[in-house]
């Protein structure tokens, strides 16, 4: 029996277990980045205006997301991380000390391309309230990423400010996360159809333990002729109804993928789990085109003393073996693909700046490709 929350969001649309697409693996019970204990998401959605673009004044299809590694008292603990760009065409801020050290410590944002730094920024501003003493003796260099969403979104009318980076932040919970349109992923496309937020999780055995594995994805990113579902080649068969341009898209596609887990691994082991993420996208006939940023960043929550570590002291960790990870990749690929899936199932038609229309994914289809009745 699937539990409720796995069928709809909090908001009550769809996810795509409600319309039996068949996924492998176990999910955890909220099928979301928040199954992983300590993790939580926040967002908020800016949606304003209709009509012919004015720079500054809208229409604005935008917002912010925020995903806390831990609870808010513990955040200047580190996490062991790694993170793997299967294209390089975007952003994600931290990077290069994460490369460094494998690991990072603060909160996350995703937000639109032209915002990432805004949101980087808010989070140091928001630590300075939060946790200021750890900010005076942490580095300050958080994570921030983002995709593009100029189609539908006055982008260079930064609608996000400071305080949006705050509410999301602040509002960060556990348990059930809304997916579709909304936060950072509020103006994105994908494979020609509205998209945005989306997130899926497994539960992994290893030995007498279960642990968890969630992912969380803002995408934007394919074309409609490769858009598979569970192995459907749907795009071919969707060439209705089309992206109706007001004005000339430009082809920046994009996705950004968190992946979370309690299990102790590495941070050459979590490298390893980022560099999963492209085969998750490639189930759903994402292919890594030349305009896409698809950057993918894998984190641990487990062994935090040996992750802050202190001077003078041996660390230690536990760690699964490496003999042992395939079950992890396994997880990987399977909620990373059901998390992009609930990013557009999860959506309505939407029309942003200069009329430009982005519809979504046709329910219908869905229904008469999926249900047992069929």
């Amino acid at each position: 029996m699937t539990a409720e929350n796995h069928l709809k969001t909090p908001a009550g649309k769809p996810r795509a277990r409600a319309f039996s697409i068949p996924f492998d693996g176990e999910p955890g019970p909220w099928n979301a980045i928040t199954d992983v204990p300590g993790v939580s998401v926040g967002y908020v959605t800016l949606v304003s205006g209709d009509g012919p673009l004015k720079i500054g004044a809208g229409p604005v299809r935008t917002g912010v997301t925020a995903i806390l590694p831990r609870p808010v008292p513990d955040l200047a603990t580190p996490v062991f991380a790694g993170i793997f760009s299967a294209n390089g065409n975007g952003e994600l801020t931290g990077s290069h000390l994460i490369e460094e050290v494998g690991a990072f410590n603060f909160p996350i944002t995703i937000t639109n391309t032209h915002s990432c730094g805004v949101t980087r920024d808010g989070t140091l501003r928001w630590l300075s309230r939060a946790l200021p003493e750890a900010i005076e003796t942490a580095w300050g260099l958080p994570v921030a990423a983002e995709t593009y969403d100029g189609f539908l979104n006055d982008i260079n009318g930064h609608h996000v400010t400071f305080e949006h980076v705050a509410e999301a932040l602040d509002t960060a919970a556990s348990g059930t996360v809304e997916e579709g349109s909304v936060g950072g992923g509020t103006g994105m496309i994908t494979f020609g159809f509205k998209a945005g937020s989306g997130t899926a999780s497994r539960l992994v055995g290893w030995q007498d333990k279960k642990f968890t594995l969630g992912v969380f994805v803002q995408s934007n990113f394919g074309r409609r002729h490769n858009l598979t579902i569970r192995g459907r080649r749907a795009g071919v068969e969707l060439v209705e109804p089309k992206v109706v341009e007001g004005t000339p898209r430009a082809e920046k596609g994009s996705i950004i993928a968190i992946v979370a887990t309690d299990a102790p691994l590495l941070p050459h082991q979590l490298k390893r789990l980022a560099r999963r993420v492209p085969l998750g996208v490639a189930m759903t006939g994402g292919l890594g085109y030349n305009s896409s940023g698809d950057i993918f960043l894998a984190f641990s929550t487990a062994n935090p003393q040996a992750a802050t570590g202190l001077s003078g002291q041996l660390a230690q960790a536990d760690y699964i073996p490496d003999t042992d990870i395939d079950r992890f990749f396994d997880a990987v690929v399977q909620a990373t693909e059901e998390a992009i899936l609930n990013s557009m199932v999860a959506n309505q038609d939407m029309t942003g700046r200069d009329g430009n229309f982005v519809p979504a994914l046709p329910k219908d289809f869905l229904v008469k490709a999926f249900s047992p009745a069929q």
